[in-house]
């Protein structure tokens, strides 16, 4: 596949990676669909709106974020043979990747005439990010959280009912995720009118998968760039964790067409069984959910199967469909980390590097530790797509301070 024409190829006009993608919903909807795909081809092509995301980007988040040089921690792996960057996402305004698709969300819900914003949120990132965005931009807001998560991630939940947000607890099945889009997307039937439904990945109906890659990609096309000047080359391997896949896709796609390795990172979570991980792209096979389709976990009736991960973030049971394209071409690699892989990643940065990361981007972290200890390359830049603030409280009763972690072995 020639990758320097992907971006003019993919998706398809009717929002297709390969059979991947789509939209699979009622007929009243297909018709906001429709609205907020014409809305953001046009704004998209528009120098005001690229020129205020770029101040946005520049003035309110703070980018660009920075790559940074893993000395120590690659030193006590593997004697240094492999080196290890962090594409510092942790740095951008709220702590996360999410709020770069969140604040382009937010104009695009103001170019629409929208009064109000809603979304879903696991690990709470895009709901405090989104939170952000309707402050700034002056909309309403309301986040729908799995009750599980809503415990795990108080924080979060703090942060979002400061920014003026209404939270709201979703107590059906799991109560993690999956119900979270499913609160969501009820709301949105019932009132998308006036409201846009601001998705926090690179899932759901069409165009939101290409929306928020194309808001995500900063990422990546920053990261290409500062590795290059600070290193006159490319790193041999770029990863990133994959939930839905967000923070991935942003970091993989400008490398899509250079001679770099690209390796996605699923959680393993406490082992194989189903209902012990969130391994979509491992363990799942193509199915429709929430609007799209792609690959994902089902149970023996074909329905969404029960999923698990240490990281909220990352507990769901499908896959941005152009994650599925972008495996089944063969550009990219799919590796799982464990819940232990990514405590251990965790602990190992915040020692030798003075960084806590969150523990979605732990399992990104946990991989590329694994793979520099092999020693088979040179460098691997990992998108540190979060901060770790949020999970401190829930490692400590869980792990304690580490000190099970302290040594390398």
């Amino acid at each position: 596949m020639d990758y320097s024409t992907y971006l003019k190829n993919y998706p398809s006009k009717d929002g297709r990676f390969g059979r991947f993608g789509g939209a699979y919903l009622p007929d009243y909807l297909m018709a906001a669909m429709e609205e907020i795909n014409n809305a953001y081809l046009t704004i998209c092509h528009s120098s005001q709106f690229v020129s205020e995301l770029r101040r946005i980007r520049k003035e309110f988040q703070g980018r660009p974020t920075p790559v940074y040089h893993c000395e120590k921690l690659s030193r006590k792996i593997g004697d240094g043979r492999c080196q290890i960057y962090l594409k510092r996402e942790d740095l951008n305004h709220t702590g996360a990747h999410k709020l770069n698709h969140c604040m382009g969300e937010g104009l695009l819900a103001k170019f629409l005439g929208k009064k109000r914003i809603i979304a879903e949120t696991g690990a709470g990132q895009h709901g405090v990010a989104l939170a952000t965005a309707a402050a700034f931009f002056g909309l309403e807001c309301t986040i729908y959280m799995g009750a599980v998560d809503v415990a795990k991630q108080a924080p979060n939940v703090a942060r979002m009912k400061i920014l003026g947000t209404n939270v709201v607890s979703v107590e059906d099945g799991q109560k993690t995720l999956k119900e979270a889009v499913d609160a969501a997307f009820a709301d949105y039937v019932e009132n998308y009118k006036e409201t846009i439904y601001c998705i926090g990945s690179v899932v759901g109906p069409h165009p939101f998968p290409m929306m928020v890659r194309d808001f995500q990609m900063v990422v990546g096309e920053e990261a290409r760039e500062q590795f290059q000047e600070m290193m006159g080359f490319l790193p041999d391997v770029v990863t990133a964790c994959v939930g839905g896949g967000s923070n991935s896709i942003g970091l993989f796609v400008p490398f899509l067409n250079d001679p770099v390795e690209i390796v996605g990172v699923e959680p393993m979570g406490r082992g194989e069984k189903l209902g012990d991980n969130a391994a979509s792209m491992t363990y799942g096979e193509e199915g429709v959910m929430h609007g799209f389709n792609s690959i994902m976990l089902k149970d023996e009736n074909g329905e969404p199967a029960p999923v698990y991960s240490i990281a909220s973030g990352l507990d769901y049971q499908s896959v941005g469909p152009e994650h599925a394209f972008l495996r089944e071409v063969g550009r990219v690699k799919y590796d799982v980390a464990s819940d232990r892989d990514a405590v251990d990643a965790f602990f190992k940065l915040s020692r030798y590097e003075g960084i806590i990361p969150a523990l979605e981007s732990s399992h990104a972290l946990a991989y590329a530790m694994r793979r520099a200890k092999v020693g088979d390359v040179g460098s691997i830049l990992v998108n540190l797509s979060g901060r770790g603030d949020k999970d401190v409280d829930y490692v400590i009763e869980k792990y304690g301070y580490g000190e099970e972690f302290k040594d390398f072995d």
